[in-house]
């Protein structure tokens, strides 16, 4: 990342021109309210149209969800986090990600904002129905539940402390991968593709500075 430190206050001027520059910015109600609808047709939809029963639907809604962990490993691994000596490519990848890494707690971008997204979405959704066809009306939305879901729980760790103490190996882990190594912890919402290729911190080993995690945190004066 092309930066010359963290910066915990403050956030990224992406573009001269103020229009686009609201276009980076956005909340997550926004996108959940723009997904909820689409996912609940798409399920309509593929029982009405296409017949599948309740049993096809869940299972390729589940299978949608788990692929989405996968995407989005890859995507964290090899996108977002790509190496290029191109000032173009490299300007892409600050505007995608490197923006979050410089302000990991500016809260109007931990979301992918909707214009992006939604061209993202149509490009991903046209691939699965190329591949699986009118099954990909029952899978996509699993996938997308599963992007709300890692979005938001994006948002948590950068924002909240774990709700629960079994949420903590993932706070830690996403944690370490903004300030100490950030060609480890691609994992978001989970850590299973982290474990598989062998990314994952070492939490065991990993000392815990109780102010540094406090600073990491929101503040009712940030807010």
């Amino acid at each position: 990342m092309s930066f010359d430190k963290i910066k915990n206050k403050g956030q990224a001027r992406l573009f001269e021109s103020q229009y686009l520059e609201i276009l980076t910015k956005t909340h997550p109600l926004v996108i959940w309210g723009m997904y909820l609808p689409v996912i609940g047709f798409l399920i309509y939809y593929s029982a009405d149209s296409f017949g599948f029963s309740a049993w096809k639907i869940i299972a390729l809604f589940f299978g949608g969800m788990f692929f989405w962990s996968f995407f989005e490993y890859l995507m964290h691994r090899f996108v977002f986090h790509f190496v290029s000596e191109n000032p173009k490519t490299r300007k892409i990848i600050y505007i995608m990600h490197g923006n979050h890494h410089e302000y990991p707690r500016d809260r109007e971008r931990l979301f992918m904002p909707p214009v992006p997204s939604l061209i993202l979405a149509t490009i991903v959704f046209s691939l699965f129905y190329l591949i699986m066809g009118e099954t990909a009306f029952a899978f996509f939305p699993g996938f997308l539940l599963g992007y709300l879901l890692y979005g938001s729980m994006h948002y948590a760790i950068h924002a909240w402390n774990p709700p629960f103490k079994w949420m903590k190996p993932l706070w830690r882990n996403h944690h370490l991968h903004h300030y100490k190594d950030e060609h480890k912890g691609f994992g978001v919402s989970i850590t299973l593709w982290d474990h598989v290729f062998g990314t994952m911190f070492d939490l065991k080993r990993e000392k815990e500075d109780k102010e540094k995690v406090a600073e990491l945190m929101y503040t009712k004066k940030a807010r």
